[in-house]
């Protein structure tokens, strides 16, 4: 395939936006090469300003999981376009929304629409520390809530030590109140709470982590931090942005039936607009502002476009309980597919999935953190997404991002993949 015109749009961007994107990871920095430039994309499939047809297994980092384009959230934005795009004042919509995602998630009594992941895993933070009257949180290496100065945070030197700011611009200040954990360790979680007693506000956590590829949670470590919260008077805060309402109608807790007292979402919520949200039960949320003393506030928030979109996707997915199943099958499948492939051509991998989420990683140990996900080998990563990519098949472009099912995936889709897969392992 060829990318001239979306090496000519690089070229232009990088004029005018800092490295030419608006996001860094798609700046192909990882994997070397030019962005692609996207002009359309309709169900499982993206088409680029070359005029290229990519299987898109990224489907805009996770919210398409009906498909690009689907007809009644684009319906939906286009007839409330028609009423006014922005009031900054309430709407009906809002409570629609809110009343459906609340009926929807377990242990959740209220919601507050923001407008990104980043905004909702921030805010949710603050709550707590409002709530609990302490100042610490524990965060987990690899796992990613967005730019928020609390979350850019390294690992210190020891177990028990406080991270550093890993981006200019985080002051030391921020870095001392965000304690860094291994992810699925559950003792490196426990001593830290033990060396800072009474001082955690809260432990936020990718529930089913995307950001270091898929890791499922190991046996217990998701009940063992509930329990710690619960001893210690901690807030538990599942960022759901990636999984809430994508590995099933109510997320993770629904998932594992595990209880966590502040829920993050975004991606599925606002059905592909900038949309994020938190809630928690009623004891917690009336602690914002107007009813609390905890600020949180946004001129855009609630924004009609974002919340028709959104409730259109929940509507939708209200209505089909099969198709986390059906998910869940494809993505079976599709990983069935890549391992036999794989083995067949002495390639050393492992393969993570849950629900619709999966992602391949060039080692034999398993990935179970972000030390083991880190150990797997890059170069042939590059070679695997550039092999893909030009047998017409869009995965993240990094090694550390899960990939995402839609239901708009055909099984002949799959099969193309797989044998895709085939075709480029061979070259290794």
């Amino acid at each position: 395939m060829l990318y001239k015109r979306s090496s000519q749009l690089f070229a232009e961007a990088e004029k005018v936006i800092p490295g030419g994107v608006n996001s860094p990871v798609r700046a192909f920095k990882a994997v070397g090469g030019t962005p692609i430039f996207v002009k359309s994309a309709k169900g499982a499939y993206l088409y680029d300003e070359d005029g290229n047809r990519l299987i898109d297994y990224i489907n805009s980092w996770g919210p398409m999981i009906l498909g690009h384009a689907y007809e009644p959230v684009v319906h939906a934005v286009i007839e409330k376009a028609k009423l006014g795009t922005s009031f900054g004042m309430p709407t009906e919509l809002e409570t629609q929304i809110a009343a459906l995602a609340v009926a929807m998630v377990p242990n959740v009594d209220k919601i507050r629409f923001v407008n990104s992941g980043t905004e909702a895993c921030m805010s949710a933070v603050r709550l707590a520390r409002g709530f609990t009257k302490r100042d610490k949180i524990i965060k987990f290496a690899g796992c990613y809530h967005g730019h928020s100065d609390s979350f850019l945070i390294q690992a210190g030197s020891g177990a028990i030590t406080f991270g550093s700011p890993n981006s200019p611009g985080v002051t030391a200040g921020t870095a001392k109140d965000t304690l860094l954990a291994k992810y699925n360790d559950l003792e490196n979680v426990a001593t830290l709470i033990e060396a800072n007693k009474n001082e955690i506000a809260a432990i936020i956590v990718e529930p089913v982590a995307g950001n270091m590829g898929c890791i499922p949670p190991n046996k217990g470590f998701l009940e063992g931090l509930r329990q710690l919260c619960t001893d210690n008077g901690i807030l538990l805060i599942f960022d759901e942005v990636m999984t809430g309402f994508r590995l099933a109608r109510g997320g993770v807790q629904e998932l594992f039936n595990i209880t966590a007292d502040i829920v993050c979402f975004g991606k599925v919520i606002g059905g592909g607009l900038p949309v994020g949200a938190f809630a928690a039960r009623e004891e917690i949320m009336n602690y914002l502002a107007p009813l609390g003393p905890v600020y949180q506030a946004g001129t855009l928030s609630g924004n009609p476009l974002a919340m028709a979109a959104g409730l259109a996707m929940l509507q939708a997915l209200d209505n089909d309980r099969a198709i986390f199943q059906r998910l869940e099958e494809k993505t079976a499948y599709l990983a069935a597919g890549i391992d036999k492939v794989l083995k067949a051509n002495n390639v050393t991998f492992t393969i993570n999935s849950i629900g619709s989420m999966i992602s391949v990683h060039f080692d034999a140990a398993p990935v179970v953190d972000f030390q083991t996900a880190a150990n797997g080998d890059n170069e042939t990563f590059k070679k695997f997404f550039h092999g893909l990519l030009q047998e017409g098949i869009y995965i993240a472009p990094s090694a550390y991002e899960t990939w995402f099912i839609t239901d708009a995936l055909t099984y002949e889709d799959l099969d193309f993949t797989i044998r895709a897969i085939d075709k480029v392992s061979k070259t290794f």
